[in-house]
């Protein structure tokens, strides 16, 4: 069967894609040692279009990763260092008073904020009130920016990746639930096994110079995100991507026991959303052209452990969100006809 205009324009566009992922995957790696499920899935976030959290104990190179991420990328970077007294307008932008020095005129005129780039790294974002934290939910959701009654439209591509330290609470806030669920993944970064820290010793304690070759830009971007969006999923895993969030939900009348026992609030509509749209990314950079029941399972660690809230008496039994989740996956069954990887 010969293929039609169209099919062929889509199957060079996916053999592009495949050759531009091992490309940025090699200058990635000029900085980046290890850490191989935290790069995929910011690159995951990235295809998907969405705005991911990066979770560890300071050192682990969290900022160094985005970073390097938009240099490789060759986009716009703002780094916003999150503390108690930054204010919304540090991050949006605010209007002032300017003189026009040849008539004397004053005006109102805009002054943009970090906010206006394409990567945004939202450096301890945990640092700052919740007044000053919701500066950055339309511009997440609407891509878009509102001051002073006027909207701004923010540059495409465009994503938010922030960093929290899990292990210093002393003058912190907790996100809000609605600021919270803008985030795609909350990715967990570990430790390094012992031969990549040596690596990175012997990395970091000697003269380098570091030069980034050429890989995509913005629109290369948006066509792979266009791309991963057309990716075929198939009824039953849909069916079980929905099914896992809504057993999350204790006020399901479904759901586990467990769920009742421990957890205040499930996942939300916008899980089941990134699981498939997550799933779709990593079904394309592993070339594959379709979503299996696998990625499904593994993408529901790092899209469902900020959005299940767990209560007290799950916190009195050392019982996390990911032992939760461990559960979800062992109690909703699995389709029958899912398909594999």
């Amino acid at each position: 069967m010969e293929l039609s205009a169209e099919q062929k324009k889509e199957l060079e566009v996916v053999e592009r894609f495949h050759s531009e992922l091992k490309r940025i995957d090699t200058q990635i790696r000029k900085v980046i040692v290890g850490q191989t499920d935290v790069v995929e899935q910011v690159m995951m976030t990235l295809l998907a279009g969405g705005n991911s959290m990066i979770t560890g104990v300071p050192g682990l190179a969290k900022t160094l990763l985005i970073a390097t991420v938009a240099q490789v990328l060759h986009l716009n970077f703002k780094r916003i260092q999150f503390t108690p007294d930054l204010m919304p307008g540090d991050i949006t932008g605010s209007e002032i008073i300017e003189e026009d020095r040849a008539t004397g005129k004053r005006e109102r005129v805009f002054v943009q904020g970090p906010i206006f780039s394409n990567i945004i790294l939202a450096d301890e974002i945990n640092r700052t009130p919740p007044k000053t934290q919701s500066a950055l939910l339309e511009a997440m959701q609407e891509r878009s920016v509102t001051v002073e009654g006027k909207t701004y439209i923010l540059d495409k591509p465009f994503f938010v990746l922030a960093t929290q330290n899990p292990i210093e609470l002393e003058g912190t806030y907790p996100l809000p639930e609605a600021q919270l669920d803008r985030f795609m993944f909350n990715i967990i970064i570990g430790y390094l096994s012992e031969e990549e820290e040596i690596a990175v010793v012997d990395q970091t304690t000697t003269l380098r110079s570091i030069e980034f070759e050429k890989t995509i830009g913005g629109p290369e971007i948006i066509e792979y995100q266009k791309l991963v969006r057309k990716m075929p999923v198939a009824e039953p895993v849909t069916r079980y991507a929905v099914q896992l969030a809504r057993y999350s939900r204790p006020t399901n009348a479904n759901c586990p026991e467990f769920i009742k026992q421990y957890v205040n609030y499930g996942a939300s509509l916008r899980a089941s959303q990134f699981l498939i749209l997550g799933a779709k990314a990593r079904a394309l950079m592993a070339g594959r052209y379709n979503v299996s029941v696998e990625d499904i399972q593994k993408l529901c660690y790092p899209v469902f452990r900020h959005r299940i809230l767990t209560n007290f008496h799950a916190e009195s039994e050392g019982i996390t969100s990911d032992i939760i989740i461990q559960k979800l996956l062992e109690a909703v069954p699995v389709p029958k006809s899912g398909i594999k990887d």
